[in-house]
């Protein structure tokens, strides 16, 4: 991954940093939804002289380049997850939860639409928003 990214950072204009390989590699080690204090926090466990600031500016220029994904909870709560793979949500509005499934009608119609539009599509995000089961109490 390191090296797909490395190369579209070049073309953006932009080197990757230790402290950007820092957060891609929490990102990349985990199937989790990681929010910005998380993955600082993790970071800092490898390289603990990396502010704050650093982490959350590579996380906004990963997401503007399309590395990263941001996942909205609601209440300005944000996840990230990599860009790179399918990912299918159920998100409860109320209290953040967030349950990834696999089942997904979708894959169907990217193929269709790779096909038929010549498109090379490298990822796709499904979520359903509403209530979890504890929430509907």
């Amino acid at each position: 991954m390191a090296q797909r990214v490395s190369e579209r950072m070049q073309l953006a204009g932009y080197k990757l940093t230790p402290p950007r390989l820092a957060v891609l590699t929490v990102l990349d080690e985990t199937d989790e939804h990681l929010s910005r204090a998380q993955i600082l926090e993790r970071v800092q466990v490898v390289q603990p002289a990396i502010g704050r600031a650093t982490v959350y500016r590579t996380l906004d220029l990963l997401t503007r380049l399309g590395v990263v994904r941001p996942i909205y909870l609601g209440d300005q709560n944000v996840c990230f997850t990599r860009a790179d793979r399918g990912h299918h949500h159920l998100i409860c509005s109320d209290c953040g939860q967030v349950v990834e499934f696999d089942e997904c009608a979708v894959d169907e119609l990217q193929k269709s639409l790779s096909q038929r539009l010549n498109f090379e599509i490298r990822g796709h995000l499904l979520e359903f928003y509403g209530l979890c089961q504890q929430c509907q109490k």
